[in-house]
């Protein structure tokens, strides 16, 4: 986030689809459709209009606590989610920044469904994805590879399941990872939460030591990093089947481990074209294989 980011101004339409509005500001770029009358729709999109108008203003001026491991409570609304849903992988290092995506998901969700009578919304941000599901169910593309796109399945969610967020996150994506993980997809109560636990899982799919990873130091290519001088990934090279095997153990492990302290839902690892899952009890429809996406999900 720079100065000329924030000086830019609130860019609001309608896709040519008439359905989505798109919603930008600085590096923020949202994709929000609200399924239910055309009244209903029409006011859930004015208020998340002017609940985005103050969204980046707002985390600038907290950057330098959001960027850090350390330090009281942050004040705003969204700093406080963002908060919140990484200080829960306590003592394990995580910063704020790792759940900033999905927390102005669910603030804009939040703002866009209040007294509004919507049967499903999404605001989807950069993959970032907050959920809400009163009636029917969201088909949720599960992506094995951020860069071509490519699907490997997907999930069927129903308003039961209390899931409100989709996350992903991995070395190949649009942001810094100290592991291998091509993909890590989290679903959660809410998008926050998802987008700290991707983070967080796919920092552990990870071979430490072996020279087939090409690592750089974060501030070395984002000189604003919160990673500081952590080495992220910059290249894997061919792993053998043993050591793909070895980095999506250890991404299981932790997954585990968060799993039972509650703290997602159902997680999809994917490495070299090979996948681990690991879903609570109980939700075995979540190991569903097909292949669609949220953005192709109309209100019909």
């Amino acid at each position: 986030m720079t100065k000329r980011a924030w000086s830019e101004t609130v860019s609001a339409k309608l896709l040519p689809d008439g359905r989505r509005l798109h919603l930008q500001h600085g590096p923020i770029d949202l994709i929000i459709e609200a399924c239910g009358e055309d009244r209903e729709k029409a006011r859930a999109y004015d208020q998340a209009l002017a609940a985005f108008e103050t969204v980046l203003a707002d985390l600038v001026s907290e950057l330098p606590r959001l960027r850090s491991v350390t330090g009281p409570v942050p004040q705003g609304e969204i700093a406080r989610v963002m908060w919140a849903a990484t200080a829960a992988f306590a003592p394990e290092f995580i910063t704020p920044m790792a759940a900033v995506a999905g927390s102005v998901a669910d603030h804009i969700l939040k703002r866009m469904i209040a007294g509004r009578a919507l049967t499903r919304a999404y605001v989807n941000n950069g993959g970032d994805i907050a959920l809400h599901l009163a009636e029917g169910t969201f088909r949720i593309g599960i992506c094995d590879d951020p860069v071509t796109g490519r699907a490997g399945g997907f999930v069927q969610i129903r308003p039961e399941d209390r899931i409100g967020g989709i996350a992903t996150s991995g070395w190949r994506g649009r942001s810094h990872s100290l592991g291998i993980a091509d993909a890590v997809t989290v679903l959660a109560e809410t998008a926050a939460q998802a987008d700290a636990a991707a983070t967080m899982i796919a920092n552990r799919v990870d071979l430490p030591g072996s020279e087939k990873i090409a690592r750089e130091a974060a501030s070395e290519l984002s000189p604003d990093t919160d990673l500081g001088d952590r080495p992220v990934t910059t290249d894997v090279g061919d792993l053998s089947m043993s050591e793909i095997h070895a980095a999506l153990a250890s991404g299981e492990q932790a997954a585990q481990a968060y799993l039972s302290r509650g703290l997602f839902k159902a997680a999809y690892l994917s490495l070299a074209g090979e996948r681990r899952i690991v879903a609570a009890p109980g939700a075995e429809h979540l190991n569903q294989n097909a292949i669609t996406n949220i953005r192709e999900a109309a209100c019909a």
